[in-house]
């Protein structure tokens, strides 16, 4: 089958491979989009929390198939996976991300998405979907998922669980104003789950206009352009100048750190949710002495794939151009580099060359 390889970081490479077989307790499917997310567009590139540094072990492995948002078709599936799932051939599926050892004091205590061993789609152990066909392995969290929905758009339940989980990490009260830093895929779903959370106030921050109105639409009251907007005096104004309540980042780049932390009002909280190619650093008196901030980090989407799914299929959000580009999967390099670019897309997602109609 046609497959990306990853060998390394700026080394991903389109070949032909054996076709995966199924699983024992586990399933075969037809993959039938894969989307881009930018922990794969950092760890093309060589991020240290991928390839490890002088203080860590490299965590992501050079043979593997990229690609964790992922859906498709079930062609295979083994009787107890039938059963455990509640899938049968003919389905459509999403996986989530992780694959649990379920043996690890994480798992046991319920947390399997903080698993000791951490075995991903796409970075190790298990080969992701830009291919062909993926195998879901008997340990791994299967969910159906609507065949009436675009592929594309399938495959967004992925990114959109993670943003639901940051959304449940902030704690949000129904007063609460809070701002979302980044209208990219994880911040646009960020914001549809803070409106669904009962926020008062939900502010949108980003600098490209396209995606800006892309928040609005999702759900955002105020929408902020950080190049030419005075975003902090319009936060105070929000505020009766206390500044937010709640701070979502999901931009990943070191600059929102600071942001976020002169946004907070006293006592505030600052969720976490970007993935950082390179350190950010900031004066953390702020979030002592100053403030006296809750920080929290926030990693995937435990126990939200549910809710992501139900919110795909009820057609609330504008999918059509949330999902702005899709791509064959020989254009892999294409997908990376738009993806890169951060300005000419939103949702860049993968078809495999044989499914593709343009």
């Amino acid at each position: 089958m046609q497959a990306v390889v990853c060998h390394g970081p700026e080394d991903y490479r389109l070949e032909e491979v054996p076709r995966p077989v199924l699983p024992e307790g586990g399933a075969l499917v037809r993959t039938e989009a894969v989307g881009i997310c930018a922990s794969d567009l950092k760890c093309y590139h060589g991020a240290a929390k991928f390839w490890g540094d002088e203080h860590r072990p490299a965590w992501a492995e050079r043979g593997r198939i990229p690609g964790h948002e992922l859906t498709g078709e079930v062609v295979e599936i083994s009787d107890e996976a039938a059963q455990r799932w509640g899938v049968a051939v003919g389905d459509r599926v999403v996986s989530e991300q992780i694959v649990p050892d379920w043996n690890c004091r994480y798992c046991l205590r319920g947390a399997y998405h903080m698993c000791a061993t951490h075995d991903m789609y796409g970075f190790r152990t298990y080969d992701g979907g830009m291919a062909e066909f993926i195998a879901l392995p008997a340990k791994a969290l299967v969910h159906k998922i609507s065949k009436e929905l675009p592929p594309a758009h399938a495959a967004f339940a992925e990114p959109l669980s993670c943003a639901l989980h940051a959304v449940e990490r902030a704690d949000i009260q129904f007063a609460d104003v809070v701002v979302v830093a980044g209208c990219g895929p994880i911040g646009l779903g960020m914001i549809a789950g803070a409106r669904a959370k009962g926020a008062a106030h939900v502010v949108a921050l980003d600098a490209v206009p396209s995606k800006l109105d892309l928040a609005r639409r999702s759900g955002a009251d105020t929408v902020l352009n950080i190049t030419t907007d005075d975003i902090y005096s319009v936060v105070r104004g929000l505020t009766d100048g206390y500044g937010a309540d709640v701070y979502l980042e999901g931009t990943g780049h070191p600059s929102a750190v600071k942001q976020g932390l002169t946004l907070l009002r006293k006592l505030g909280t600052y969720v976490e949710y970007g993935v950082f190619g390179s350190e950010a650093s900031a004066d953390w008196s702020i979030i002592s002495d100053d403030k006296e901030l809750d920080v929290r980090g926030a990693h995937l989407g435990p126990h939200t794939w549910p809710k992501a799914i139900s919110l795909l299929e009820s057609g609330v959000l504008p999918m059509d151009d949330i999902c702005s580009h899709q791509l064959p999967l020989s254009k892999f390099q294409d997908g990376l580099d738009m993806v890169a670019d951060g300005t000419r897309s939103v949702k860049v997602s993968l078809i495999p060359d044989s499914s593709f109609t343009g």
